[in-house]
């Protein structure tokens, strides 16, 4: 069988798969990421408020993304969202919202769930003190929070926030419903155009753990400088 496998396929391809399909992938991780981060870090604060409505509404958020399944979150917002906005708009036809947009919008509000859990565990890792002393020089809640209890619940909590984005690194791959042009769907493109599943599956997948494999070394010597530091 491998003698069968014709490599020249992938070779040809490589400016299609990278220049295109990783460029995507890189970019929508990249944007989801970083959307999530700050709508996670927004959402912890909120279930840490203490204000009764507000933290059980964003309890209710993060507990109800995290019991679906990303798949089918993407294709709730692509699908029923349009239908949706043109019910609260009084529009006369679905708003039109795109795969990319429906793509980015759906990974950032599905990550933020779980970088909201993420940073409340980060912040509630903040020993008492810190804010209690911040609290004693004057500042505000939002100084302390900002200046004091954020900044070293981020240093805490990076090796898991980097490990939640190899996690977005690859679920970027579903975005295949959509008919988006991935990285592994550039690969399923090419491998359908040329009969060749098997040397580009095998590519795709081998990139992917090479990727992945890497981020995850590099988080790990992270992590081992952050225990260091402490």
């Amino acid at each position: 069988m491998l003698a069968s496998l014709d490599l020249s396929v992938v070779a040809a391809s490589l400016p299609y798969l990278f220049g295109e399909g990783m460029v995507f992938t890189l970019t929508l991780t990249a944007l989801a990421a970083s959307g999530g981060l700050v709508l996670g870090t927004g959402l912890a604060l909120v279930r840490l408020s203490g204000v009764p409505g507000l933290t059980h509404a964003a309890k209710l958020y993060v507990e109800l993304m995290r019991a679906l399944p990303l798949v089918l979150v993407i294709f709730w917002f692509y699908f029923l969202v349009p239908y949706l906005g043109a019910w609260a708009t009084g529009a006369a036809s679905p708003i039109q919202v795109g795969p990319f947009a429906s793509a980015l919008i759906t990974f950032t509000l599905f990550e933020a769930a779980y970088f909201a859990e993420i940073m409340r565990a980060g912040i509630q890792s903040v020993p008492k003190g810190q804010s209690a002393a911040a609290r004693a020089l004057g500042m505000s809640y939002a100084q302390t929070m900002r200046l004091v209890v954020l900044p070293q619940a981020f240093r805490n909590m990076l090796p898991l926030l980097l490990t939640q984005t190899i996690v977005l690194f690859q679920d970027t791959s579903l975005v295949y419903v959509l008919s988006l042009t991935d990285f592994l769907g550039a690969a399923s493109k090419v491998a359908q155009r040329d009969g060749r599943l098997v040397e580009m599956y095998l590519f795709a997948a081998l990139v992917y753990f090479a990727v992945c494999f890497a981020a995850s070394l590099l988080v790990r010597r992270l992590q081992a400088r952050i225990a260091v530091v402490r």
